[in-house]
């Protein structure tokens, strides 16, 4: 599996804007961010090209205007990164993961024993006849 090609924090942002709005273009996106600074019409168009070259976004000719729009859902997207922590950092252990989460306050072990339980009974409902 190729490696996760991470995002910068605006690109993020962006992304996370077209999750929420759906298609948009370049101009739409520029103005309804807010990220404490003026954008420029060129950094959002050099944002949504290097997602497009990660291959988290599209595009389409809409009229005279490219519409952006996203190839991959939120979890995936988490899913793909998870992946990525799991082979750099833990020896591809999710339960190394999950009790470094525990040890560093990140989950509760609470939680993790009513995901368990949740686990659980998707199994048994899968098992009936």
């Amino acid at each position: 599996m190729p490696r996760v090609k991470s995002l910068g924090s605006l690109e993020q942002k962006v992304l996370e804007f077209l999750w929420q709005h759906g298609p948009a273009t370049g101009e739409t996106v520029r103005s309804a961010l807010d990220t404490g600074r003026p954008l420029t019409d060129s950094t959002i168009r050099t944002v949504l090209r290097r997602l497009e070259s990660k291959q988290y976004v599209n595009h389409r000719l809409e009229g005279r205007q490219f519409l952006y729009a996203s190839l991959r859902q939120p979890r995936k997207v988490a899913a793909d990164a998870v992946r990525d922590i799991l082979k750099r950092f833990c020896r591809g252990s999710l339960e190394e993961l999950l009790a470094g989460m525990v040890d560093h306050h990140v989950v509760k072990a609470s939680e993790l024993r009513r995901l368990t339980e949740k686990i659980e009974a998707q199994e048994r409902q899968e098992r009936k006849p």
